[in-house]
């Protein structure tokens, strides 16, 4: 009777300890399901922004492309005020290709502005559950278009003139590269530590294409090209443009060079930098078919500027992978030690 009754208790205490082996379970997925929420919830302003900072900087490349068609086919001044044309929002009576032009390149950038305000004012917002350097960037990109737009208004009222139009395509690069910048910090990556010295050479690169596109401008906006070619003028500014073309050039292939001996790398490094040696490649060809063509044909000038802002970009987010990279693996090396 006295077994009988131990083996009893024997099975109670089992029961008792598997219910509550199964409560505590319960609370722990419970808890692990709540954190998870939590996170979740956290991530979603960052999940937001990251993806219209990805929106803009693609409207910002559809609108250098315009704004590369409006100056070659001369539609410049089709609109003769600022900012609206001919003082209409629309100007239907007076639409054509030129007009067409000149009025979508500024309601483009007046959309890329409102979209803008938007970043800079969800950033603030949610500051809290935000890296501390995105509103600041945020700001600084909203600067930027704010700029961008009182460029491009003087770029009518003073007619063209060179240096507003050159400063116009630089200030539109330097917007778009710090919406590459952005998007690219916030964009999940996990490196494998071997970049290296990649982030400088990223960075070189990224600076002289950069200043070859701010040359690039200059020939275009002082039509330098057909000045030389016409009447031997303002060739030295030509020559420029195509003697600048090497240092980048050596640079990028350098990048291409270094990672296909890193092993082990990143393949999202890997792929970017092929990436940016094919449009090397494609932006050589364009500017040789450009140069023998004397600009006149529109759709091939339009395309060496756009492949020019494309390979900018590429080597820019090439660059900030590659610091993350570089980033990730001292804080192991730290944690090592």
């Amino acid at each position: 009777m006295q077994s009988v009754r131990s083996v009893l208790k024997i099975e109670n205490f089992e029961r008792a300890t598997t219910k509550s082996g199964q409560k505590v379970s319960f609370m722990s997925e419970f808890v692990l399901q709540q954190q998870n929420e939590a996170a979740a919830e956290r991530q979603k302003p960052k999940e937001v922004i990251r993806r219209l900072v990805w929106k803009i900087c693609i409207a910002t490349l559809i609108l250098m492309a315009i704004g590369s068609a409006t100056r070659v086919m001369n539609a410049g001044l089709a609109c003769p005020d600022w900012p609206l044309c001919y003082g209409e929002l629309v100007p239907a009576k007076q639409m054509n290709l030129q007009v067409f032009l000149e009025w979508f390149h500024r309601l483009d950038a007046a959309l890329i502005g409102v979209s803008a305000i938007a970043l800079c004012g969800l950033s603030w917002w949610h500051r809290r559950l935000l890296p501390v350097w995105l509103p600041w960037a945020s700001t600084f990109a909203l600067f930027l278009i704010v700029f961008q737009g009182i460029l491009g208004g003087l770029t009518v009222t003073e007619l063209l003139r060179f240096d507003i139009v050159t400063a116009h395509l630089g200030t539109a690069l330097l917007f778009f590269t710090t919406l590459l910048i952005i998007g690219t910090a916030l964009t999940p990556y996990q490196g494998t530590g071997t970049a290296g010295k990649l982030p400088w050479v990223g960075l070189i690169a990224s600076v002289f294409v950069y200043l070859q596109s701010l040359l690039g401008a200059l020939v275009g906006s002082r039509w330098a090209v057909h000045q030389c070619f016409g009447g031997s003028q303002l060739c030295t500014v030509m020559y420029s443009h195509i003697a600048g073309l090497l240092p980048p050039t050596v640079v990028i292939l350098a990048m291409v060079f270094i990672c296909w001996r890193t092993p082990a790398l990143h393949p999202a490094l890997r792929r970017l930098a092929n990436m940016a040696g094919g449009l090397l490649s494609l932006q050589i060809l364009l500017g040789f078919a450009t140069f023998r063509l004397h600009l006149q044909v529109e759709p091939l000038t339009v395309s060496h500027q756009t492949v020019g802002a494309a390979l900018l970009g590429t080597l820019v987010v090439f660059t900030v992978l590659a610091l993350r990279d570089s980033v990730s693996a001292e804080s192991r090396v730290l944690s090592v030690e």
